[in-house]
């Protein structure tokens, strides 16, 4: 794409994972880790840098204008030259300068790079926080789970297929092994395997795998697959399913209400059995009688199908590094299920062909007895059941700084009666039905974007983008965040509140993200209301700044990308010196989320400095821009 091309794509749409627009008036290390993400990111196809180019933040919607650069081919070659030699292999870019508006910009077109030479990353860094991902439209540092991501690419060795040190052969579960054959024989009677010893069975699974020693051990597959119940407690301690029945709508961390909590340990088919059943004894049912009948049929609210997908991909994605449970907690109004383990596939192709499995021993075996369907349909199925039943649809959430994912399921039925009469209120306004299904969607969890949007309708991301723009201009959804950060809450209007938002429900990201079995809330909003100390002090600091920061400041949501706040800590660092716990007042963030995302990048870019250098850890210690008094 050209970059008249690219400055309007940025401004149709909402978010955009491949494009990129900095201003960039040298080729700074934020343009390396951008190209370096593009690079890296599987199955995006790489993607562009739009240089010189500025977000005008006060206007009532922002968009994106030309500002230029002062000297385009130094800037260029700049990066050209860094792109030979930062990275651990030469990056090969496109560079070309356009002009927009009279005004010189440079568009830098990436390609991806072959599996074999991934990750890219920054030599003087390595491996992992030397390399980046793109996700969404934010560049973000490489986690260990990535590497492994990167490398099953190469066919090397993934976790699930290692040795369990602390285990043998004495810890498989003969009734295990059993459980296995006839699962297979449902799919297929006449396959090979079912023929061979338990012995051969094993090691043909990769459950087994010989020691330095030439000894046969369990992996950490086959003990999950086939493990008896002490020796998963013994190894893997936390690993297991904890289903959680939660009184009303909210999490409320009274000691008064007591939660009812069970713990279920098992090997894996054994425990998708027992996860399922808990959760199916224990839903509303519905009832009907069918044509022809006599009784009626009793069905939980939530389709089996459903639960068992979303069950097997919580379990066969999750990832097993991490000693924490999955937890499925069942409120008034909905079915949450969180594992540890945040999605390797980007939140953008959820649900589209393919698949990036964290554990593919585990996967495979599942995949051939069908607990699991066809590979990377998981969330296809659920979403294809859900609208079968006429059920909200299911809203997902990949959070990497959590380190989880989140499923939830809502019980409503779409476009029943009690729908009807409330979109009348908005007749006038003459809603399309798939406008309808957004705002009862919205009503319901508090929250909808771009992504849930367009797996509702059934739509491209330029439409989705245009109508729930749509849905903002008409005063019935208010915008949060930014690029692909961006998500959309209902109004007062949309609701009938005074306040504007929901009181039904929180956005995902704002509910309990904890992988213990007390989850607590992320959102620190709740403690930053009007009338409480903390807002009063808030205000006072934002008094403080010029009416354009001050309003830069005010439009920052907690989905912001994480460049462009560092951008508005450097800005505030212009004004003023500050301390941590100013700059996490100001920002509605915690001290330790500004220290390590912000201020330690900001010090080691050197563009802002200590204002106690020789006493990194004093209590006064402040923060100002480089440059100033130093």
């Amino acid at each position: 794409m050209n970059a008249a091309q690219l400055l309007e794509n940025l401004n149709l749409l909402d978010e955009h994972e491949k494009i990129e627009a900095k201003r960039a008036s040298e080729a700074g290390k934020s343009i390396l880790e951008t190209i370096c993400a593009l690079a890296n990111e599987p199955d995006l196809g790489g993607g562009w840098l739009l240089l010189g180019v500025v977000r005008e933040e006060m206007a009532l919607f922002p968009g994106y204008e030309v500002e230029g650069i002062a000297d385009p081919d130094k800037v260029s070659s700049d990066i050209a030259s860094q792109c030979a030699t930062k990275f651990n292999l030469p990056l090969r870019v496109d560079i070309t300068t356009e002009w927009l508006n009279d005004k010189a910009v440079i568009v830098v077109s990436v390609p991806e790079a072959s599996p074999q030479d991934k990750p890219i990353y920054f030599s003087a860094t390595g491996l992992p926080r030397g390399a980046f991902r793109r996700i969404g439209s934010t560049d973000q540092r490489c986690t260990e789970d990535d590497m492994v991501a990167f490398y099953q690419s190469r066919q090397q060795e993934s976790f699930d297929a290692g040795i369990v040190s602390d285990a043998s052969m004495e810890d498989i579960d003969d009734a295990a092994v059993e459980d296995y054959r006839k699962a297979r024989a449902e799919v297929n009677a006449d396959a090979e395997e079912l023929r061979w010893t338990d012995s051969e069975l094993l090691q043909a699974l990769k459950a087994v795998r010989r020691n330095g020693n030439g000894q046969w051990q369990p992996t950490v597959a086959g003990l999950l697959l086939f493990g008896k119940s002490i020796a998963l407690r013994r190894c893997f301690p936390m690993t297991r399913v904890d289903y959680i029945r939660v009184p009303g709508r909210e999490w409320v961390p009274n000691p008064d209400r007591r939660f009812d909590t069970v713990e279920i340990r098992a090997p894996m088919f054994s425990l998708l059995r027992r996860a399922q059943a808990a959760v199916l004894d224990d839903l509303p049912k519905a009832f009907g009688l069918e044509e022809g009948e006599l009784q009626r049929v009793d069905k939980p609210v939530l389709p089996q199908r459903a639960l068992r997908e979303a069950l097997v991909n919580a379990l066969m994605h999750r990832s097993y590094r991490t000693q924490a449970p999955v937890q499925i907690i069942r409120y008034a109004n909905r079915l949450e299920i969180r594992n540890p383990g945040f999605s390797l596939k980007s939140p953008e192709h959820l649900g589209e062909p393919g698949s990036m499995p964290r554990n593919p021993v585990l996967a495979a075996v599942l995949h051939e007895t069908r607990f699991a369907e066809t590979k990377g349909s998981g969330i296809r199925a659920i979403r294809e059941v859900m609208d079968a039943a006429g059920l909200a649809p299911p809203l997902f959430e990949s959070d990497r700084g959590q380190d989880q994912f989140v499923t939830q399921f809502l019980f409503h039925h779409f476009l029943g009666e009690d729908d009807i009469r409330w979109l009348a209120r908005f007749k006038d306004l003459h809603l399309s039905d798939e406008e309808a299904r957004a705002l009862i969607v919205a009503r319901e969890a508090g929250i909808i974007d771009n992504a849930t949007y367009r797996a509702l309708n059934k739509v491209d991301p330029l439409t989705a983008s245009a109508t729930l723009r749509r849905l903002r201009d008409f005063g019935l959804l208010t915008q949060q965040g930014r690029g692909s950060a961006t998500y959309y809450q209902p109004t007062g209007k949309l609701i009938g509140s005074e306040d504007g938002l929901s009181s039904k429900s929180e956005p995902l990201s704002s509910k309990q993200t904890s992988l213990s079995s007390k989850p607590e809330p992320l959102s620190s909003k709740s403690e930053l209301q009007s009338g409480n100390p903390d807002q009063e002090a808030r205000d006072t600091l934002l008094n403080q700044l010029p009416g354009n920061l001050a309003a830069r400041v005010g439009a920052l949501g907690q989905r912001h990308p994480p460049e462009q706040v560092k951008e508005l800590v450097v800005a505030l660092c212009e004004q003023r010196d500050w301390r941590v716990e100013e700059l996490a007042l100001l920002l509605s963030r915690n001290a330790e989320t500004i220290r390590q995302n912000y201020l330690r990048p900001l010090l080691a870019e050197k563009r802002i400095v200590m204002t106690l250098p020789d006493t990194p850890n004093s209590p006064q210690q402040a923060y100002r821009v480089a440059g100033e008094q130093d």
